[in-house]
């Protein structure tokens, strides 16, 4: 397989013969406004440029959406993406909300899809810690693709660590896992996705997994760099393990 990390949560999986386009986010730097009640409200979204062109990006055989926030499936990817491609979402009340942008074929991921003789699994995860903070981001999901000629993947989506985190990982003992670790943050509730001890914690629960953290320096509400990962992880003696790719890096497993 090869993945390759596009910009803040959007990536590029090449699995079984298949391109899959995951969490697309494809507007030009400085689009859209800060998200609001958050840090630097003075950087507009997205904070960078994109790696490649739009063409190359959106040259897939399906897209994962794993949530309809706009860092993960914005206005410029619904204008983009053709209408005719497959779409997979995590429910039924997304399917509607993506069929009445125009796109046409749209499955609800179940624990056993298939795609292509590829098994996509949907995955559980929690989009912060608390009730209140648990309500106003909404449900989310992760994906596990399964095939005999590749290695198992984890995409975790926007999740902090928790039982259902481990639960996933014990179930389909992943050997590639993608982990959203941004550490992104509303100031009043904290965490929304993963930061450096959330990553540890997934590090130490598959000691035999490679992990990639993608979803990083990309919006305004950013909490964890790459270089604060980066010494962390040697301080934990995890480098061996963790990658922190750049914004349009490679990986070949």
């Amino acid at each position: 397989m090869q993945i390759k990390q596009i910009r803040n949560a959007t990536i590029i999986v090449e699995y079984a013969d298949k391109k899959f386009l995951i969490d697309p986010m494809l507007a030009e730097k400085g689009t859209y406004p800060a998200f609001p009640n958050t840090i630097r409200q003075d950087q507009r979204n997205p904070i960078v440029n994109l790696p490649i062109s739009v063409e190359q990006i959106i040259n897939v055989d399906a897209v994962i959406l794993t949530h309809l926030h706009l860092d993960h499936f914005d206005e410029a990817a619904q204008k983009i993406l053709p209408k005719d491609i497959k779409m997979f979402v995590q429910n039924e009340e997304e399917a509607k909300e993506v069929r009445n942008v125009g796109f046409q074929d749209v499955e609800v991921l179940q624990e056993d899809t298939v795609f292509e003789g590829i098994q996509l699994a949907k995955t559980k995860g929690e989009h912060g810690r608390g009730e209140e903070l648990l309500k106003l981001m909404g449900k989310v999901c992760g994906v596990v693709f399964k095939h005999s000629s590749e290695k198992t993947l984890y995409v975790a989506g926007d999740t902090v660590w928790y039982e259902g985190v481990q639960e996933e990982l014990d179930t389909h003992t992943p050997d590639i896992i993608i982990v959203n670790g941004g550490d992104n943050q509303i100031p009043k509730f904290g965490s929304l996705i993963m930061g450096k001890e959330d990553i540890y914690e997934v590090y130490k629960a598959a000691p035999d997994a490679k992990v990639i953290v993608v979803h990083m320096e990309a919006v305004n509400h950013w909490g964890l760099s790459r270089e604060e990962l980066k010494d962390f992880m040697k301080e934990k003696e995890m480098d061996s393990r963790v990658l922190v790719p750049d914004d349009g890096e490679s990986y070949t497993f």
